[in-house]
């Protein structure tokens, strides 16, 4: 049964209606098809918004992120990361979170400074736009999976949510030091529910060969008015795009 876009676009929005009632939040923003739909629905729903964004000189999310900020007018703040201070948070950050996933820890320098941002700007709430990839077969592992049928990729959604949740958790704990909640309205119980129940794995992924993924989507994200380039971009990780991930194995 197919989904009607206009279910999905009215999903989207309760969920940060929700999720975020504050008037005035942040946005962990890289200009990608997720952070930008969460930018323009909180935008929509007539919250002061602004965007967070954090990378290394010359990182591809600082160039794009100001790009696409640009094109749906939002105020956006740009914190450029310095070598010297990153390793000396990183190792701050590691006494927080005591996992040992790479992944893990570098969103969570990551999202250490987004919420000191945040907080410096006077923000106490910051949106995340986590669990698209999960619920919308973002990530490249469910190509792998495909051949095996539905239930071998829904077998991995659960493991890739449950995976995110410790993610979550990790973050929060991180951003706490800066008074900062992160919230991720798109991995709400009920937006879950919603997407892994109503919308059909075959609007998600089309085949094992597919390297866009996340097609209904994309095309709820244009409906709303995300910018072209921003709703059809491929997936690019937080890590990579802000070159957290280059320099966390520099010093590690």
């Amino acid at each position: 049964m197919m989904l009607r876009q206009q279910e999905l676009e009215r999903a989207l929005h309760d969920a940060v209606r929700a999720v975020l009632p504050e008037k005035n939040v942040a946005v962990a923003f890289s200009g990608g098809v997720d952070s930008t739909l969460l930018s323009v629905i909180c935008r929509d729903l007539g919250k002061q918004v602004t965007l967070v964004t954090v990378g290394f000189p010359g990182s591809h999310d600082i160039s794009f992120s100001k790009e696409v900020a640009s094109k749906i007018g939002l105020p956006h703040k740009v914190v450029e990361l310095d070598r010297l201070d990153f390793k000396k948070d990183l190792a701050h950050v590691l006494q927080t979170v005591t996992c040992g996933n790479t992944s893990h820890v570098e969103n969570c320098i990551a999202y250490y400074y987004i919420a000191q941002a945040a907080g410096k700007l006077g923000l106490s709430v910051v949106a995340s736009a986590n669990g698209c990839d999960e619920l919308f077969c973002g990530y490249n592992g469910y190509r792998v999976v495909y051949d095996k049928g539905e239930p071998a990729i829904m077998e991995y959604m659960e493991s890739k949510i449950k995976n995110e949740l410790v993610l979550v958790q990790e973050i929060s704990a991180v951003a706490a030091e800066f008074s900062v909640q992160v919230r991720q309205p798109f991995l709400s119980d009920g937006f879950v529910e919603f997407a892994k129940n109503k919308v059909p794995v075959d609007q998600k992924i089309r085949g094992a060969n597919d390297m866009t993924r996340k097609h209904v989507l994309r095309q709820a994200a244009l409906s709303l008015g995300v910018p072209e380039e921003s709703a059809l971009k491929p997936k690019k990780a937080l890590q990579y795009g802000s070159l957290i991930h280059k320099n966390y194995k520099g010093i590690r």
